[in-house]
């Protein structure tokens, strides 16, 4: 009975020099947050975003997993040594390759492996909407009075700014610019921080259920989810994929900070001033170009999640067979 992934054996050279190219590419993205965290007190409200929302390590980023799908591999050839050997949901065959046993792995994390892959391929083939203005940001302060924080009791809307940066314009300009646009927000994980007064004046009302029915790839925040579905597909995911995903989403939220009403200039980091038209413009330029950059992304995870499923339904198939002879 198979429960491994299909593809080719990676032999010892080639495993350790993707490893190796692997570590140093993702010790060079977490240099800040690993600085950060050296000097404890020190955060960075924009690069900080994705290890703590998606509740993620520098650690975690620097494993290196062959993944599945087209880019991935069957395991690692003679490799007893691999570290890969001593890591959750792998396991070392009689012969010494080291492989990842999927059915562990689906057994453990299937339903967020189903959930990923419902919402990549509903999204795939979608054109992106274009008109929403980054306006999410500026409803999660609306009418907020200026303090910093936490939710609001029964109500996953923040009492309060997100993050300690200033305002652009001050709570008044920023209210009077949230008042003068139409809310068109489609992400119920930015939708759910709307203020009390934000969110009866959005369009929509996102839900989970309705998630799949209404993300789409022009959605800055469904940008950044690229980086939940590689950390969802765990082991599944090849690491090159990973690091892939974690820079276009830090690019999406270096975007969606810049388009806020939060002075990000002391992070280094240039207004984008949605509140006017040429804002408008190149905002909508820029969602226009992370949907280019995230639908490939977009594609490789959802040919990974499938060559997990399906690795898994074939390994249910033999074992069927198995039992009946």
């Amino acid at each position: 009975m198979s429960t491994t992934t299909a593809g080719r054996l990676l032999a010892r050279e080639e495993w350790r020099a993707r490893a190796q190219a692997h570590e140093a590419r993702a010790d060079e993205l977490t240099a800040g947050r690993r600085e950060r965290r050296s000097r404890s007190a020190e955060t960075d409200a924009v690069d900080d975003f994705l290890y703590d929302y998606y509740a993620l390590r520098p650690g975690q980023l620097r494993r290196w997993h062959p993944g599945t799908g087209p880019e991935g591999a069957a395991g690692l050839d003679d490799a007893a040594d691999a570290p890969q050997a001593q890591w959750r949901w792998y396991r070392t065959t009689p012969s010494g390759r080291v492989e990842l046993d999927l059915a562990a792995f689906t057994a453990d994390r299937g339903r967020a492996l189903a959930t990923s892959r419902r919402l990549l391929a509903a999204v795939q083939g979608r054109a992106p909407h274009l008109g929403c203005f980054g306006m999410h940001e500026w409803a999660m302060v609306y009418r907020s009075g200026g303090a910093v924080g936490g939710p609001t009791t029964g109500s996953a809307s923040p009492l309060g700014r997100r993050h300690a940066l200033p305002l652009r314009l001050g709570q008044a300009g920023t209210d009077a610019v949230v008042e003068g646009h139409a809310l068109r927000c489609t992400h119920v994980d930015a939708y759910r921080f709307f203020t009390p007064g934000a969110a009866p004046r959005n369009a929509l009302v996102p839900t989970r259920d309705t998630q799949a029915e209404l993300d789409q790839p022009g959605c800055v925040h469904v940008s950044m989810d690229v980086l939940r579905h590689a950390v969802a597909l765990g082991p599944a995911c090849p690491g090159e994929l990973l690091l892939d995903c974690f820079a276009a989403a830090r690019e999406a939220r270096v975007l969606d900070m810049r388009a806020s009403p939060y002075d990000v200039t002391a992070l280094g980091h240039e207004a984008l001033p949605v509140e006017t038209r040429e804002g408008k413009v190149a905002y909508a330029q820029a969602q226009s170009a992370m949907a280019e950059r995230t639908g490939p992304l977009r594609a490789r995870l959802l040919a990974a999640a499938d060559a997990a499923v399906d690795a898994d339904v074939d390994a249910d198939v033999d074992a069927v067979q198995e039992e009946t002879r």
